[in-house]
């Protein structure tokens, strides 16, 4: 069993907004996986499909995303689940605006929900997928920003990561971590 956890903050405020990027990844894999609906379990909504051959369950938290580990927790304790079997994927300031970043383990950098299911796990070794959401504007907040919807000119771009993020983490599921961080960490644009 493998599983993909989007993370964002629930409530219709938060629809749309730079924090809830992981959730979006998560919708587009339920609708490659046949759209199932979703059940209310591990303070969570889940959902049950198969991608590329491989039973996954699509969890989004529905703790607000400085509690995210309680939902993660809970599932790797009923289906005694190692670190290694989910996919965390989030938001990030520190990369450019749609852009990938595939990693193995490391540091929460800084991102409060995955930085909460590291501490509940125990270890730093649980597979990410980031999606850069760009830099506050100036002295914006940081948390006022990622609680902000995208400017129109920001959501076509971010619509095709939103894409290329659920194809990372197919690769992650049919080939494992370190396909997934080869295909889609790019160092730079091609010129």
């Amino acid at each position: 069993m493998k599983c993909i956890v989007g993370l964002g903050n629930p409530g219709g405020k938060y629809v749309g907004t730079r924090h809830n990027i992981g959730w979006e990844v998560t919708a587009e894999l339920s609708r490659r996986g046949g759209g199932p609906a979703g059940k209310s379990r591990f303070d969570a909504i889940t959902r049950e499909v198969v991608l590329k051959g491989v039973p996954v369950i699509l969890l989004e938290p529905q703790t607000f995303m400085n509690l995210s580990g309680r939902s993660v927790g809970q599932m790797a304790k009923f289906y005694k689940m190692s670190p290694a079997d989910f996919m965390i994927v989030c938001d990030d300031l520190n990369l450019p605006l749609g852009k990938l970043r595939v990693r193995a383990g490391g540091s929460s950098g800084g991102q409060k929900g995955l930085a909460d299911i590291l501490q509940v796990l125990g270890t730093d070794a649980v597979p990410r997928l980031r999606l850069g959401v760009g830099r506050p504007p100036g002295t914006m907040d940081a948390a006022a920003f990622v609680l902000a919807q995208f400017r129109k000119d920001e959501r076509i771009e971010m619509d095709l990561a939103v894409a290329t993020a659920a194809d990372a983490a197919e690769v992650w599921l049919a080939d494992g971590v370190d396909s997934a961080m080869n295909r889609f960490n790019v160092s730079a644009d091609p010129k």
